[in-house]
């Protein structure tokens, strides 16, 4: 069997001892993100991304040797398990490769080689392989078929006898691994997708005119477009295959499988091959490579989504500030939500500044009233129906507001999905849900990753085909992804929702439930000694979690940086040793650089623990996304009929692509940067250039307004 660790460590270029103990720590229940950060020693220093590589492709290997085990358990208890099969069995690196040698030995229903076998024609069938050879001749086939007539068996001429041997051939040839490997590979290679749409179809009635008459090599298909045929015909608007000589196919297979040179036994073989290929080999391979790439595309497809939805929840927060929450709408008002500086509703109000002058004048009055009763320090308006009206509205009320607070328009995508939520309706049950959708708004701004967390991440509206991909490699790797942002950013202990902290690595969804209710009881934790008092968070949680979780203002300075308790030894010895109180050891940047680290290497702390922690203590509690920046719409541009060929504009990226990126430019369509129009460069890959939540400025190349396409460009500007 396979030594996983060693091929793990060949695959990933690791070295042994990185691969054996990260598995280790994974065994003992260790999770990545905490492994990455605070195991760097017994890991070489390895990164979530290597570590999640590891962490993959063993469960992979792990699966393939269980099967494996199957198997050979099957196919020893059938009698032919011989000792090359068993050696090829065991050497498999991939799980295809292990079904292909299987196959024949697999149980299955009735074939029409089980009908012929059941006929008595495996002899037949063995006979004529024997004359399958060099010097065979043919003379002797009909008499040796007239043999097997039979009217019980139903075999009633030479012919028929030898149609079920060829049965029993053809049976035999399509269960060759390597015969079914190489064509797999062909296809691979030389296939090419080919598709029509439906004659029910006129020309320029679908989205998927681009796939009228297409043609793709299968080796050179872009992930989104395969995504996009397998959506056209899953909504009946086309059809599509792969397309492939199949007499390059069917010689192949003549070349490898016919030796004889008689013309009677090359003809039966030939006639046998293509019957073969045709009803037992042909739908499967197609079917196997369709799911090849459909696996790889899918992988693309979720490596994108994962990148959008990271920079998302990494996106800049505004800060926890004082904020007013607009949900912009036009006949039923707009709806507002005050927040606190913790993210906490204070109030709520509808207005209706898009209707009669009256009712603008009070919305206006309303408006300013709020903004100077909680001292605002920004106002959050969703970019739905309404938003670019309703920012005008805002800006007017403004004029006559000191100080000026931030406006922000803020994505919205999701907020509905929220506030109609089972978590929305537990926080906020006598609220209308068009409230905790502007509630969702506004601590969106406030601090993304803390409010995102609490919608499925599909509907955020970062990913491309997401309904379309494995839905459970997605879910894994979206909350991969959520976990490891949370825990990068860190969780303020008393503040985080339970939905936050059950991202935090160690806490699961019971721990969480567990924290708040013990700081609804006691009030505000004051150290990180406190989390054990917790109900069900036991050591190793406690160890896990602990270095994520922040205490702003609580007793001691260290809780409320990235340096985990186990390591406060050390930082009291560097201020022992410094002559400065504890207390002091976070504001004194100048001295820890000059600090000599091999100093206070101990077995279980050594330079990168010690790197980090002096980093951290650097900068102690610095949040580490970006600085928080906005787009500015123009005024005069509301809607897409406002557009012109040639306008210069700000905009924001909303998602990425792999064909290229989607910008908001406040005119409730988003439009497409091709991946061509990016950069005055050539451009491989969109996320290279840009991420969602950059703040861009775009040019408009062109305007379809019937069906709502913008195209823009971000070629020579800056």
């Amino acid at each position: 069997m396979l030594n996983i660790p060693q091929l793990l460590a060949t695959e990933l270029d690791l070295k042994p001892y990185q691969v054996q103990n990260a598995l280790e720590l994974l065994a003992e229940g260790a999770t990545i993100p905490f492994i990455a950060r605070y195991r760097k020693e017994r890991t070489g220093e390895m990164n979530e991304v290597q570590l999640r590589d590891i962490a993959d492709r063993y469960t992979y290997l792990t699966e393939l040797e269980a099967r494996k085990s199957v198997i050979l358990n099957a196919i020893a208890e059938l009698g032919k398990l011989t000792p090359e099969l068993k050696t090829k069995i065991e050497s498999c690196f991939q799980k295809t490769e292990l079904e292909d040698l299987y196959l024949p030995f697999r149980p299955k229903r009735r074939t029409r080689a089980t009908v012929a076998r059941e006929k008595g024609l495996e002899p037949l069938s063995e006979f004529i392989k024997s004359l399958n050879v060099k010097n065979a001749t043919s003379a002797s086939l009909d008499a040796e078929s007239a043999k097997y007539i039979s009217e019980d068996s139903g075999v009633k001429t030479p012919e028929d006898a030898k149609k079920g041997a060829a049965d029993i051939l053809a049976e035999e040839v399509a269960e060759k691994a390597e015969l079914r490997a190489y064509l797999r590979d062909y296809l691979l290679e030389e296939g090419v997708f080919v598709s029509h749409i439906k004659d029910d179809y006129p020309s320029g009635t679908t989205k998927f005119e681009m796939y009228r008459n297409y043609q793709m090599r299968v080796k050179n298909i872009a992930p989104h477009n395969l995504l996009a045929l397998c959506r056209g015909e899953a909504e009946g608007v086309l059809h599509f295959e792969i397309s492939f000589n199949e007499d390059v196919v069917l010689s192949y297979l003549e070349s490898k499988e016919i030796q004889t040179k008689d013309r009677v036994i090359r003809d039966f073989y030939q006639g046998m091959i293509k019957d073969a290929f045709n009803r037992l080999m042909k739908a499967s391979l197609m079917t196997e490579v369709m799911s090849e790439k459909k696996k790889s595309a899918d992988m693309e497809s979720i490596k994108t989504f994962e990148a959008n939805l990271r920079e998302l929840l990494l996106s800049a927060p505004a800060g926890m500030k004082p904020t007013l929450a607009i949900d912009p709408g036009f006949r039923t008002g707009c709806k507002v939500a005050v927040l606190d500086e913790t993210g906490k509703f204070l109030e709520y109000q509808a207005i209706f500044p898009h209707q009669a002058a009256e009712q603008r004048q009070k919305a206006a009055q309303t408006l300013k009233n709020l903004i100077e009763r909680y001292k605002i320090g920004l106002i959050a308006i969703g970019n739905g129906t309404a938003s670019r009206e309703t920012d005008d509205f805002v800006s007017q009320v403004l004029q006559t507001v000191e100080p000026l607070p931030i406006k922000v328009m803020v994505n919205e995508s999701g907020a509905s999905i929220y506030s109609a939520s089972k978590v929305a309706l537990e926080e906020f049950p006598d609220l209308d849900i068009t409230v905790r959708g502007a509630i969702s708004i506004g601590r969106r701004l406030q601090d993304p990753l803390s409010e995102l967390v609490k919608i499925d991440p599909k509907s955020i509206g970062v990913g491309q085909y997401q309904h379309d991909v494995d839905q459970k490699l997605l879910k894994k790797k979206l909350d991969e992804t959520v976990e490891s942002c949370v825990n990068f950013v860190g969780v303020d202990l008393n503040t985080a929702s339970k939905e936050l902290l059950t991202f935090v690595s160690g806490i699961t969804p019971t721990v969480a439930n567990n924290i708040v209710a013990y700081r609804n009881e006691q009030g505000a934790f004051k150290n990180r000694r406190e989390l054990r008092k917790v109900a069900k968070l036991g050591p190793k949680a406690f160890e896990q979690a602990a270095g994520f979780l922040r205490i702003r203002g609580g007793n001691n300075p260290l809780d409320n940086t990235a340096v985990h308790p186990e390591s406060y030894p050390v930082v009291e010895a560097i201020a022992s040793d410094l002559h400065i109180p504890l207390t002091q050891i976070t504001q004194i940047a100048e001295k820890l650089k000059k600090t000599d680290l091999k100093k206070y290497v101990t077995n279980s702390v050594g330079e990168p623990t010690l790197r980090d922690i002096l980093s951290e203590l650097e900068k102690p509690g610095r949040d580490p996304r970006a600085e928080f920046k906005y787009a500015t719409f123009k005024e005069e541009i509301k809607e897409i009929s406002h557009l012109l060929e040639g306008m210069e504009l700000e905009g924001v990226v909303t998602n990425v692509a792999n064909f290229g990126a989607f910008v908001d430019i406040g005119v409730h369509q988003d439009g497409l940067v091709h991946i061509s129009q990016l950069a005055d460069r050539y451009i491989d890959d969109p996320k290279k250039v840009v991420k969602v939540g950059q703040v861009v400025k775009v040019r408009v190349l062109e305007v379809n307004e019937k069906l709502k396409r913008i195209s823009l460009s971000m070629k020579s500007l800056k």
